[in-house]
């Protein structure tokens, strides 16, 4: 009886693979083989023999004219079945053709010799081989069969496979579908020689089918096997190789092995049908899902966009695989919103955090935002491996992206976990040409791509792009990939720690001018932290000039109005952006004063004044050469009422200003008092500290003090928790053994040490944490009794004098620790300006102007400070008595006029 079935394949020159018609739902149907009965094909060989000869041609044969088709055939006897497929042994006709008739006329086949009485059909056939013998066809032919070598494994240098093959198209026979998305092919080389792979398509996967007895396969396994194989197995076919199957592997993984690796099972491929692309179709029909990481391999042809594309339609009709899936998930509308906010948007970045992460403002509300840059990761500056390429990719970040406007959308918002806060994951564009710069990031090594789970939507919308980059960077061992060992970037010397480092580079940088910087970090609106990336420095910088708001600098302290403002001004138009700076001088905590450029032309002073988030500080902007504009920037913003000159009042204003000259400058009604100076301090500035005698309070100090000693005889044990922080009040032991009352100026965690001033006394000291304690609440009700203080109208000549040292020894010699009576000239806040007198001199019984500060004039060791002592005009009497003597110190050569007349321009 004639049955119909299809050859799924074909064995031998004399064996097909037949099966029936599909069942519902595409699955697979029954198989069976045929045996052509009488006729002898050679045998294919195997990994452990090799072809018969002309095998492969007389398979190739019957391969070219069954394979697909359907056939017609008679089992003349039934073999016993092989792992439970049915076996025959009959006869087949194609379109009306007998198959064993068109083998043996062409040579494909012998005939076996038969052992029954022949037929007239068994003539017919012998008569066909007869003619292909005399014609020399098939298996007859007189020369032989062509050498050719089959390999019947895999390449053993798999990279070197891959490197000469990649990307080129090789002609192959598919002759094995192990399941929806591997395959077993037969390279045609162009050397004639025959190279066998396994191939797995790349960008998608099935499920997989089983391939032992009485193993299951996973859902849809046999479905996705049986749409590939009845579309390509032993169909010619076109394969590119595109890589072996190892994903990139994660920079920076210890302890990499850097042994050879062995020669790989697999290689990742395309197979092209004349029909098309079967991935494209087997992920259409929900029988295989996309393979993310592959995206580099498939990007630049497009190839992914069309997998993603029939993906889509996949989920959408919610076939197959997606048959239970949620449902597809309404795109998000240009502009949307997103946790409330656009979801859509132009911005300005102004600041960079770390190699994928920025902070941009809304162009429409001026709402800063904080974002991190979707399937992104940056290298870490926590890890001493990756701090170089942290510090690369940020720059790379900083370079491009600040100032600059940018096109900012939304792709998904991150949970808060653990230690990480919610954050909104973004694609940012920049530039004409709208490019990702997440996409150039890690094209240059500088940034990993994240590998999603399969069903993550929460993604980049450019993720096979980034994907495409990173197997670009991998390939030309860029950046993280290259398997470099950086050492991390030196920490930079910070030339502002002390007022003591700062002066050593301040002549170098007067004479330098304008030199180029990045400002790391904005303090307050006029105080910013610069880095110096040439030299690897940082200082501080105070802009001169000005005076901006004080911002709180803890909770518990309220900060000045427009204080925030005027550093939150200064941050977005600032903050890490490549400016020029100038220096004119140096404070005494080792910040340098000076000007700030941004693009060469703006002067960030006068744009913090224009904007009325600063006041002109008349001190410092006087003596600079751009005073003029400050003043007339200072009285737009007045006019204009900007910012903190919203409530400025011209005529009250004024009238005040008057009022506080006059007493600024006007004289003092004398105020004799008993003094004894207690501290002399030449650090930074001359200056010193004094006592007030006869006065109540000495009496008390010294009875706070015989029970301050007392009080610290007794073993106190310092609470653990205690750190001494800027501007507490405490207990000091000085170098004299002793412990005293003091105010902590500046405290270091790190260094366990504390700068003190010893508030009854002046002096100052750098003390270790182990001799500070908490100061006892029974000895804080007296307020300090050492007053800061300076001389009076006159100045002693600067370090950069030779007789500066000695102008110090005399003053020391004249004042130190001796009762002096002092008249109080001028006061600056807490600072008493003083005339110090010597009660034993006699000239001061009879002069009533006589005092020490003459006498240093008269010995050619102080000048009249004409530029610090506003008040000089309100005492005519004191300043003539002053010039008569640096008349006298100049006739007498003394100090130092000892070489002429060195007196100041002033």
């Amino acid at each position: 009886m004639s049955m119909k079935a299809i050859v799924k394949s074909v064995i031998s020159g004399d064996s097909l693979v037949l099966r029936g018609r599909p069942g519902p739902q595409g699955q697979p149907p029954k198989e069976r083989v045929l045996h052509l009965a009488d006729l002898a094909a050679p045998r294919l060989g195997t990994s452990t023999r090799e072809d018969e000869p002309w095998a492969f041609e007389s398979r190739e044969f019957l391969r070219a004219l069954a394979v697909g088709k359907e056939i017609s055939f008679t089992s003349i006897h039934s073999l016993p079945p092989n792992e439970d497929v049915p076996r025959d042994l009959g006869t087949a006709e194609i379109g009306g053709l007998d198959l064993s008739s068109e083998i043996l006329k062409s040579g494909w086949a012998k005939l076996k010799e038969i052992k029954r009485e022949p037929t007239d059909e068994d003539m017919k056939k012998r008569d066909l081989e007869n003619e292909a013998k005399a014609g020399g066809k098939g298996l007859w032919n007189p020369h032989g069969q062509q050498a050719r070598a089959v390999h019947h494994t895999m390449p053993a240098d798999s990279q070197a496979f891959v490197t000469e093959w990649k990307g080129k198209s090789i002609d192959a026979i598919v002759e094995q579908v192990r399941d929806g998305t591997t395959l077993r092919v037969r390279l045609l080389m162009p050397d004639g020689e025959h190279q066998m792979v396994n191939i797995a398509l790349a960008g998608v996967r099935s499920a997989r089918a089983s391939s032992k007895q009485g193993e299951p396969s996973e859902p849809w396994g046999e479905e996705a096997k049986f749409f590939t194989e009845s579309r390509l197995l032993q169909r010619p076919v076109r394969v590119q190789i595109l890589s072996l199957p190892t994903s990139t592997a994660t920079p920076f993984q210890t302890g990499a092995n850097t042994a050879p690796p062995p020669p790989a099972s697999i290689f990742i491929g395309t197979v092209l049908h004349p029909a098309g692309n079967v991935a494209e179709h087997l992920v259409a029909a929900g029988l295989a899902r996309v393979v993310d990481w592959h995206a580099g391999m498939l990007a630049a042809g497009g190839g992914m966009e069309r997998l993603r594309a029939a993906e889509k339609a996949a989920k959408e009709k919610r076939v197959c695989l997606y048959a239970n899936g949620p449902a597809p998930s309404v795109p998000k509308s240009d502009g949307g919103v997103s946790n409330g906010q656009s979801r859509i948007f132009d911005a300005t970045v102004v600041r960079v955090w770390s190699g994928d992460q920025v902070s941009v403002v809304e162009k429409d509300s001026g709402k800063e935002r904080r974002l991190q840059l979707s399937s992104t990761r940056g290298p870490k500056l926590s890890d001493p491996r990756q701090a170089y390429y942290a510090q690369e990719a940020r720059e790379f970040l900083r370079k491009k992206l600040i100032g600059k406007h940018v096109k900012v959308t939304i792709d998904f918002i991150r949970p808060r976990e653990g230690e990480f806060e919610e954050r909104e994951c973004a694609t940012i564009r920049y530039g004409g040409q709208n490019v990702n710069i997440a996409e150039q990031l890690v094209e240059k090594g500088l940034a990993s791509v994240v590998r999603h789970k399969r069903d993550d939507e929460d993604r980049s919308s450019d993720y096979d792009k980034l994907m495409a980059a990173e197997q670009a960077a991998v390939a030309e061992t860029r950046g993280i990939h290259s398997g470099k060992e950086n050492p991390p970037p030196k920490q930079p010397l910070n030339i502002s720690e002390t007022n003591s480092r700062a002066t050593q580079f301040l002549n170098g940088f007067k004479r330098l001018g304008r030199m180029p910087a990045v400002v790391e970090y904005v303090a307050a609106g006029s105080r910013f932290k610069i880095f110096l990336p040439k030299d690897n420095q940082t200082l501080t910088l105070v802009l001169a000039g000005i005076r901006a708001p004080r911002t709180a600098r803890n909770p518990s302290e309220k900060g000045e109005a427009y204080g925030n403002e005027s550093l939150e001004f200064a941050s977005r138009r600032y903050m890490q952006r490549d400016v020029e700076f100038e220096v004119d001088s140096i404070d005494k905590s080792g910040g340098f004063i000076g000007s700030l450029y941004l693009n060469k032309t703006e002067n960030a002073a006068l744009t913090l004044i224009k904007e009325g988030l600063a006041s002109v500080h008349s001190f410092s902007a006087d003596g600079l050469s751009w005073a003029r504009q400050l003043y007339d920037v200072e009285a737009e913003a007045k006019k204009s009422r900007r910012n903190i000159w919203a409530d400025y009042d011209e005529e009250s204003a004024s009238a005040a200003e008057a009022a506080t000259e006059e007493s600024d400058t006007g004289p003092l009604k004398s105020e004799y008092l008993d003094i004894i100076i207690s501290d002399v301090r030449t650090r930074n500035e001359f200056s010193f500290s004094v006592q007030i005698l006869n006065t109540e309070g000495i009496a008390s100090l010294e009875r706070l003090m015989r029970d301050f000693s007392i009080h610290h005889r007794s073993p106190i044990s310092t609470p653990s928790n205690f750190t001494p922080k800027g501007g507490d009040l405490v207990s000091a032991k000085f170098s004299d053994g002793a412990w005293y009352r003091a105010k902590i100026r500046r405290a270091s965690p790190l260094k366990k040490e504390a700068e003190v001033t010893f508030i009854d006394y002046g002096n100052q000291d750098t003390i270790s944490f182990s001799n500070i304690r908490p100061l006892d609440s029974k000895f804080r009700s007296l307020p300090g009794q050492a007053h800061d203080a300076r001389l009076s109208f006159i100045k002693l000549v600067g370090p950069e004098s030779d007789y500066h040292t000695e102008a110090i020894d005399r003053f020391r010699a004249l004042c130190e620790g001796r009762k002096l009576v002092a008249n109080i000239d001028h006061k600056e806040g807490s600072l008493l300006h003083l005339r110090l007198i010597d009660p034993s001199d006699p000239a001061a019984a009879n002069d009533p102007l006589a005092c020490i500060n003459a006498d240093l004039v008269s010995e050619g060791l102080a000048s009249i400070d004409r530029k610090g002592c506003k008040y000089l005009s309100a005492y005519p009497q004191v300043v003539k008595k002053l010039q008569e003597c640096v008349a006298t110190a100049k006739r007498d050569r003394a100090g130092m006029f000892e070489f002429g007349d060195v007196e100041e321009d002033e």
